[in-house]
């Protein structure tokens, strides 16, 4: 859990819902004291909408005016931390910033993988989306449907992938219209899961069991932000992220509002 862009479980739906193309609820989490810039307009690129790594200046998940999206994902394997490796977050600024197409962004990033350690990418636009990760090395385009990644791959069947995405799946399909703040309340999940459902990944049972809820709170490190993205078949987006200090509601939020160009 080192000082490293990373997010630890976001859960999406694309393209089966009446009211919105894409959903999306994500929790970042990282070391507290890694220093990180609230969701905004950036102002040296002022069509990219997203939190920044103030160390790196590189981002999580964020959104253009222009409606590509990306977000990613550390793998998690302790025998691959190479400290110099590139910030896995320049993959996403660099995707965000980018004017060619998806498909041939991930095509370059497949020949630049080793540049990185672990990850896992969701990139694209909100009308297509593609899946990427360093551990598979195939570009997977994302069929409609609701899927959740934490830090292994699509959909693996860790037990808070498995409730993030049934719980968001059941929601929306109940549901024409979306009340953010049901969203949110799906990522404050700080239920540990039973030691007998805890994956093995290399960082001893006592981590795995502290990784291994939804909302994350340890000594040093844990969920500093909660986004919830709402893409309307109209292109209205809808973007809101809270902030977290050492596991605690600062009270700031973030709401924008804005129609893709």
């Amino acid at each position: 859990m080192g000082g490293v862009i990373t997010m630890c479980i976001i859960s999406f739906h694309v393209h089966e819902h009446p009211t919105y193309k894409l959903v999306v609820i994500a929790n970042r989490d990282e070391q507290y004291k890694r220093s990180t810039a609230q969701a905004h307009f950036w102002e040296d690129e002022p069509d990219i909408l997203a939190g920044r790594d103030l160390e790196a200046m590189g981002t999580w998940m964020g959104i253009s005016k222009q409606g590509r999206f990306a977000a990613l994902t550390n793998y998690r394997n302790p025998n691959e931390q190479h400290p110099a490796n590139m910030s896995r977050g320049h993959i996403v600024s660099s995707f965000l910033k980018s004017k060619g197409t998806p498909i041939n962004f991930l095509k370059k990033l497949q020949q630049e993988r080793h540049d990185y350690n672990g990850f896992n990418l969701i990139a694209g636009t909100v009308n297509e989306l593609y899946f990427y990760s360093k551990q598979g090395n195939v570009i997977q385009p994302i069929e409609p449907g609701t899927y959740s990644l934490s830090n292994a791959s699509l959909n693996t069947p860790w037990p808070k992938v498995v409730k993030a995405r049934t719980r968001l799946e059941n929601y929306l399909f109940k549901n024409d219209t979306v009340d953010p703040q049901i969203l949110f309340k799906q990522l404050s999940d700080d239920t540990l899961a039973e030691d007998n459902e805890l994956p093995d990944t290399g960082v001893g049972q006592t981590i795995e069991k502290q990784l291994s809820s939804v909302f994350i709170r340890t000594e040093g490190y844990g969920t500093k932000s909660s986004t919830v993205l709402l893409v309307t078949h109209d292109d209205e987006v809808t973007f809101m992220e809270r902030t977290f200090k050492k596991g605690i509601y600062s009270g700031d939020l973030v709401q924008k509002h804005f129609k893709l160009a």
